[in-house]
């Protein structure tokens, strides 16, 4: 196991470089300069150029992307433009806010969605299952801050039950919480339904019914366990969730967080907040990945045994 897991460690090295390469290329190809929000109206053009060489932007992006990956590999992602911070310090006070609303959010999903998933299984083809794919219909389609808003609306500013916006207390998370998981729920019942289905028609599951098992028995107890291995897979990468929370939901109730934090960087062009935001993103996912592969590889020792 320790084998697979520095094999697949070294793995996400030249992901990691082409991720990086991406992120800068994409942020500085974006229209727009953060030079223009510092400038005062009437700024002459020796003052611009001055900003623009102090933030070493005058410099070609080969030698822009060479200097800021050297010193992130150091944990320096620079100093913000417009807010004259260090990045590292601006993302380290919002990252407890994303990591509270993506880890409870994925907690929801993956423990609302497997159990309703199972259930839609079992009950295959009665109105429960019906019930359920028609829900996760509706909830793969209806857009996150389209629910946002529509429970700020009803149980916020309806019913008073929660805080419209902020994060001055626990409750303030149950709304964002709830609208970022139920996305997730669909996608992991709809993915736990048709794993078991899939592993119920294996030959394991005849021989149990065989030995006189009862269905409950071997679906909870048999088939379930099977039909994790694609379930992990989903939730490995839904691990972004935990660094990222979700940067339309952050903004939507105005909570603090990397998404509100990236959002207002975009607006004001800064691109140190915004390449170490997406960096962050970035690394959240592959680590997500990483995790469910050897999550997958504990459970199933074919996948470790492939990759000798």
């Amino acid at each position: 196991m320790f084998g697979y897991f520095i094999r697949r460690l070294l793995l996400l090295i030249p992901v990691f470089l082409v991720m990086s390469a991406v992120v800068f290329a994409i942020v500085h190809l974006v229209p727009g300069d953060p030079i223009d929000n510092m400038l005062q109206i009437g700024s002459s053009p020796e003052r611009r150029a001055e900003l623009t060489a102090k933030f070493g932007l005058d410099r070609p992006l080969v030698v822009q992307y060479g200097v800021w990956l050297d010193r992130a590999f150091h944990g320096d992602l620079g100093d913000a433009i417009v807010l004259k911070q260090p990045v590292a310090t601006l993302i380290l006070a919002n990252l407890p806010h994303s990591l509270a609303l993506g880890g409870l959010a994925l907690a929801f999903s993956a423990t609302v969605g497997i159990a309703i998933g199972a259930l839609a299984a079992f009950f295959r083809d009665g109105w429960f299952d019906r019930a359920v794919m028609a829900v996760i219909l509706l909830g793969a389609t209806i857009p996150n801050f389209w629910l946002g808003l529509l429970m700020i609306l009803v149980f916020a500013v309806e019913l008073g039950w929660f805080p419209v916006s902020g994060a001055r207390s626990a409750d303030a998370l149950v709304l964002p919480v709830l609208t970022v998981g139920l996305g997730g729920v669909a996608l992991i019942a709809r993915v736990t339904r048709a794993a078991m289905l899939d592993a119920a028609r294996q030959d394991f599951v005849f021989m149990l019914h065989a030995k006189g098992l009862s269905k409950r028995r071997i679906y909870l107890g048999h088939v379930l366990r099977h039909a994790l291995l694609p379930v992990v897979t989903i939730l490995g990468l839904k691990i972004g969730w935990v660094v990222g929370g979700a940067v339309t939901i952050e903004y939507v109730f105005a909570r603090p967080g990397l998404g509100s934090l990236l959002i207002s960087a975009l607006n004001q062009r800064d691109y140190p907040i915004v390449q170490g935001c997406l960096l962050m993103l970035g690394i959240a996912v592959m680590l997500g990945t990483l995790f469910g592969d050897l999550a997958q590889a504990a459970m199933d020792p074919r996948i470790r045994d492939g990759m000798r």
